[in-house]
């Protein structure tokens, strides 16, 4: 069976949707579990997609590409997954914070994310502090990321972890932050754990924080 994931994973890499599909319909005829195809078929063909954009053999068109065909196999296996078959990472919340609206990084952090089997609440984008606070009540996750594309809306990051110290809840979440200004000094700065120079990083940032 080696043979069909090795091919599941050329197929994330090389964002044939499709083709993907049909492969993966026909493994789940063939009796195998909707779990192992997705840890051992398509999380490998999305981290070598990360390992491609950090060498820079991969560009985003072509990650967005393949994060987006995994996601067409996702749901196809997702109503399968039983409810002890959590593909379990870990649980990120993510979002763009208040008065920034760009989303192609976060989107690209959150699809990676998602491919290597963290299960990821999105928020959107020009994210309240507040509203940060509200979804870690709700969701309870083991990672708060926040990006942003403007040094005018870089505060917002550090009144987000103020507001989650002030609920009582900063101790319980590891966070991460990233984008275009921002720097690990900054991020040591305002009291964060993590940063991500790129989408692959974050990634790798995240699962060492979980490690």
């Amino acid at each position: 069976m080696s043979e069909t994931y090795g091919k599941i994973a050329a197929l994330v890499i090389s964002g044939k949707g499709e083709e993907l599909n049909s492969i993966v319909k026909q493994t789940l005829e063939a009796g195998k579990a909707a779990k192992e195809i997705v840890e051992s078929g398509l999380m490998p063909g999305m981290d070598a997609v990360g390992q491609k954009m950090k060498t820079g053999e991969m560009f985003i068109p072509e990650v967005l590409l393949s994060a987006r065909t995994m996601q067409g196999a996702m749901d196809i296996l997702k109503p399968l997954l039983g409810e002890g078959d959590t593909i379990g990472a870990g649980t990120v919340i993510i979002g763009t914070v208040e008065g920034d609206l760009h989303d192609i990084g976060k989107n690209l952090v959150a699809m990676l994310l998602e491919g290597a089997g963290f299960k990821v609440i999105d928020l959107g984008t020009g994210i309240k502090p507040q509203a940060f606070v509200d979804a870690v009540k709700a969701h309870h996750p083991d990672i708060v990321g926040m990006s942003t594309l403007l040094t005018t809306t870089m505060p917002k990051m550090e009144e987000t972890i103020q507001a989650l110290q002030e609920a009582g809840l900063r101790d319980q979440v590891k966070i991460m932050a990233g984008g275009a200004p921002v720097t690990q000094d900054f991020i040591d700065k305002i009291g964060g754990d993590g940063y991500g120079a790129s989408a692959a990083a974050a990634v790798e940032k995240a699962k060492e924080m979980l490690g």
